[in-house]
């Protein structure tokens, strides 16, 4: 039954109060997005959460799995209960929520926060396969919606492969947005997710299907949560490895933005993002492909430190001093990055960085630099192994906590010693070989006839010392 308020309660001022009933009436019962999309979907008598006798114990037996109970109560036409009974499960303190809107002619408006679902939807979300087929035998509705979600999207959700099934081979449409914008493809979870998603593509689901917000395909969702066999299944089904979304991203820049949850999560992440990145470039993934404010893959791989993607980008080519419409390159955009960073080696993305020719850092801003990430001063040494002479002030040993300076001390020694006297010799010859090689740095450092200790001399391979 719907709830509805009394007159008196929907009194506006100097409005009738029959006239505002009625129109609080229409408020209450006006369906969700998901009814007037699909208008066979739309909900029927509703049962509130407050329901007792034969509706309380049919939705008891639905959350339970108990087919036995389900079966007897839906036999026994008393009850007046149908597999298509629709449950407003809202919590009912939310139930009115009157707002006086001034703008509105002076006149009180009505929301009715609601939450609709069915026993076909409660038993798909749960995984209860057997109460789902009798649900269906029973007529029960596949493509219901009156919550603005399918059952079909519910089992997805979940992972559960057996009820994902058992709906689309009664029909349910695998192609069918829920109340977000999202189709059944972009929701699949679980221990399950690949085997639903093979399901859905087997019964018409549209790879490239977007959602109709963000426009997103479901490689972009693989892309973005790090799912790397979906990925490879989506891309085997012909998903376009280049599809842009509302906002310009491309899975492969989805992938590349890939977040560390924790320090020690951050291997685990990246080598994920490392496999995403090599899937989707042999897929032909435009590897130097900018969104809408010119952010490439290798700006966000750098911002959240993923050092083996970044030396992957780099060795196809991309362009390393290409700016994105913030003016910040990808190594400004290394230095930038979350202190999460400092747990995936940022001196790793650093250097390959300056190895493949990136724009050393503007002198007058390392003191910020050292201040940022004086606690990996292998960051700090790379950096300054890019310059003939120190570019430090006296001050800046004041920027490192003490602390620090101690546990780094041999480091942090040799590099405040440096802002009184001129660098090596050998360092200088350094210099200057990598500044005659300029562009040419990536291709023309390794062939040259060198040792291999001088070869790695001459790209910035770490000492933990300054001369």
């Amino acid at each position: 039954m719907l709830m509805s308020s009394s007159p008196e309660e929907c009194r506006g001022q100097g409005e009738p109060p029959g006239d505002r009933h009625t129109l609080c009436a229409r408020l209450v019962e006006k369906p969700s997005r998901g009814a007037e999309e699909h208008p066979e979907a739309g909900p029927g008598p509703i049962v509130t959460r407050t329901a007792s006798g034969p509706a309380l114990a049919f939705w008891q037996a639905v959350l339970a799995g108990d087919v036995g109970s389900v079966s007897r109560i839906l036999a026994d036409s008393s009850t007046g209960l149908a597999p298509d009974s629709v449950f407003d499960t809202s919590d009912p303190e939310r139930w009115r929520d009157f707002r006086f809107n001034i703008r509105a002619l002076r006149l009180w408006s009505l929301t009715y926060e609601e939450e609709l679902t069915t026993p076909l939807h409660v038993a798909a979300s749960r995984g209860h396969t057997e109460v789902l087929r009798l649900l269906l035998r029973r007529r029960a509705r596949p493509d219901s919606a009156p919550g603005g979600r399918t059952a079909l999207h519910e089992a997805c959700a979940e992972g559960h492969t057996a009820c994902v099934h058992v709906l689309l081979v009664a029909g349910a449409d695998p192609n069918i947005p829920d109340q977000d914008g999202k189709r059944p493809l972009h929701l699949c979870r679980g221990p399950g997710t690949l085997e639903c998603a093979e399901l859905l593509l087997r019964f018409g689901a549209k790879v490239d299907g977007r959602s109709e917000e963000e426009e997103e395909t479901p490689l972009h969702v693989a892309a973005r949560l790090g799912h790397v066999e979906l990925a490879d299944l989506l891309l085997r089904r012909g998903a376009c490895p280049d599809a842009r979304d509302a906002e310009g991203w491309t899975p492969l820049l989805a992938a590349c933005d890939t977040r560390c949850q924790s320090p020690a999560d951050a291997e685990a992440t990246t080598a994920r993002c490392l496999q995403l990145c090599r899937l989707l470039l042999s897929a032909g993934a435009d590897a130097d492909a900018a969104d809408q404010d010119k952010r490439r893959p290798l700006h966000l791989a750098c911002r959240r430190g993923h050092a083996a993607v970044v030396e992957l980008l780099l060795s196809c080519g991309v362009s390393v001093n290409a700016m994105d419409y913030g003016g910040h390159t990808a190594l400004h955009c290394a230095l930038q990055g979350p202190a999460a960073a400092l747990a995936q080696s940022p001196e790793h993305v650093v250097r390959a960085l300056l190895n493949h020719g990136a724009v050393r850092v503007w002198p007058g801003a390392l003191p910020k630099v050292l201040e940022r990430w004086c606690t990996s001063p292998r960051t700090i040494e790379v950096l300054m192994n890019t310059y003939s002479g120190m570019q430090l002030p006296e001050e800046a040993m004041g920027l490192v906590p003490a602390e620090t300076l101690q546990k780094h001390q041999r480091f942090y020694s040799s590099l405040f010693a440096l802002a009184r006297q001129p660098r090596s010799l050998q360092h200088l010859s350094r210099c200057a070989l990598r500044a005659h090689l300029a562009g040419c740095l990536p291709h023309a450092l390794p062939r040259l006839p060198l040792p291999p200790r001088l070869l790695r001399y001459l790209q910035l391979d770490f000492e933990d010392v300054l001369y």
